[in-house]
């Protein structure tokens, strides 16, 4: 399972929603990650450039990308950025590989 974290903005149309049918939409996304096979681990509302964080854990990063076009599709959000996530020792892994793999490679312009 991989952790796919996504930032967004709630449309103009979104907040009028709220502010006239206040909700906690937890439970909606939490739905919608379930219905692509993904699942919500974390959904915040966050100060700054982005209204919201969701944290979310699917095989793989179709599962959690459509969900993110259902939600992208009403209307509701927009400038959504995802990023995956990665463990420390995943982080190690892919070091390891690369020490072992750089010898094969050189930079542009420095082979002759």
């Amino acid at each position: 399972m991989s952790i796919f974290i996504t930032q967004g903005n709630y449309t103009g149309q979104a907040i009028k929603g709220m502010v006239d049918k206040p909700e906690d939409r937890r439970a909606a996304v939490t739905g919608l990650m379930e219905s692509v096979g993904a699942k919500l681990l974390q959904y915040y509302i966050t100060t700054g450039e982005y209204d919201f964080m969701v944290i979310a854990e699917g095989d793989n990063v179709t599962d959690v990308m459509a969900g993110l076009l259902i939600a992208g599709s009403t209307g509701g959000v927009a400038n959504l950025k995802t990023v995956q996530a990665i463990t420390t020792q995943e982080a190690k892994s892919a070091m390891e590989k690369a020490k072992a793999a750089r010898g094969g490679f050189h930079a542009a312009g420095e082979k002759s």
